[in-house]
């Protein structure tokens, strides 16, 4: 239930949102850039990234989120600047947009958390994903 709140905290209604999915059989529009901001990556660099990040028997990956549709997959990081993010097909997210989200328990459609918000905050480590 934790993870839930903590998502719809970046929902323009976070009550409309939590009803959304509760009821709904979609996605909610989630604000980037005040809690968390989303590195989107092709699937194939998201699922190596992914891989790699398991083997650290000390770290669990943060939030993750996958479109099978569009083949990406979106990482979400604390809120900062993108200029260290670069590369082919490597999209930062941040203050001013807005991402789907299905809710933390259940896929939407063609999006699905493959590590939903464990609701404690927690979030992908920039310089680890890097």
């Amino acid at each position: 239930m934790r993870s839930v709140e903590c998502l719809a905290a970046a929902a323009a209604d976070p009550r409309a949102c939590k009803r959304h999915w509760e009821h709904g059989t979609g996605f909610v529009l989630l604000e980037a850039g005040r809690y968390w901001n989303v590195l989107s990556v092709p699937e194939e660099l998201g699922l190596s990234a992914l891989d790699m990040l398991w083997h650290d028997p000390l770290r669990v990956p943060g939030p993750t989120l996958r479109h099978s549709k569009a083949h990406r997959m979106g990482f979400l990081l604390p809120p900062g600047p993108a200029a260290q993010w670069t590369g082919a097909g490597v999209r930062h997210v941040g203050k001013g947009s807005w991402i789907p989200s299905p809710p933390p328990y259940r896929e939407t459609g063609h999006l699905e958390w493959i590590i939903p918000p464990d609701g404690t905050g927690a979030l992908h480590i920039p310089e680890v994903l890097e």
